[in-house]
């Protein structure tokens, strides 16, 4: 008997997955905050190694490298934030820092697109970030390489650029938290599955983006994104 629905069911969000023709089926989309010294400090914050945070954003906040992204609604400081993406292919509970990454299916590059005057308020008033962070197209993100040709990245330059001038840079090997230790963690809050995406942070460098700007970002060995910024 097949499934009867109520109202029409949306498909799954995919990402292109690099040199194949397979896609990767989204499941969730978890992200974690602070993991550079130097963004840490720019945002105001120390840069210990105090537990990470995480949040989220809905899987169907991808979209492909090459696309164009409107700019959100009720913003009026959209930021960028280059970061490496880890792609689950296996999940788990509890899941020990010394098998975390026999989970990773692949890597890629994606930029955290957050809408910064509505985050600051937010923390301000000890609300929630969800429309800070997870609105439509909040999630570019370039086809995703298996980690068979990337192997595991631990260092490596991280850069965004905005209509060809540099504004972000740094190298995986600042990261607070490694991918290993995110993943251990991130699994004692939530039962991780093949599908999930991760995003590990960003470096120092956030700022504005406006409708007409050309992003170009990427992580050595993994991938360049790149995007425009449209009007709604």
């Amino acid at each position: 008997m097949t499934d009867q629905f109520a109202v029409s069911a949306a498909p799954r969000p995919t990402v292109e997955v690099a040199s194949s023709p397979h896609r990767f089926p989204v499941r969730r989309i978890y992200c974690v905050g602070r993991n550079y010294p130097e963004h840490a400090r720019e945002m105001g914050m120390g840069d210990d190694r105090a537990p990470p945070f995480f949040f989220m954003k809905p899987a169907d906040a991808v979209i492909a490298s090459g696309s164009d992204v409107p700019c959100p609604p009720r913003t009026a400081n959209l930021h960028h934030e280059i970061e490496l993406v880890v792609a689950l292919g296996a999940g788990g509970r509890s899941i020990p820092m010394d098998s975390a990454l026999t989970r990773v299916f692949g890597y890629a590059v994606g930029n955290d697109l957050t809408r910064r005057d509505l985050q600051l308020a937010a923390k301000e008033q000890g609300r929630p970030w969800d429309t800070a962070k997870g609105f439509d197209h909040a999630a570019p993100i370039t086809p995703i390489v298996p980690v068979a040709r990337s192997g595991h990245p631990v260092k490596g330059r991280i850069w965004l650029e905005v209509n060809g001038t540099l504004k972000q840079q740094g190298d995986l090997a600042d990261m607070i938290w490694s991918v290993p230790e995110i993943i251990a963690e991130l699994s004692t809050w939530f039962g991780l599955e093949a599908g999930d995406l991760i995003f590990t942070g960003t470096p120092a460098g956030v700022g504005p983006l406006v409708a007409g700007d050309r992003v170009r970002g990427g992580v050595e060995g993994i991938g360049v994104l790149e995007h425009r910024v449209v009007a709604q």
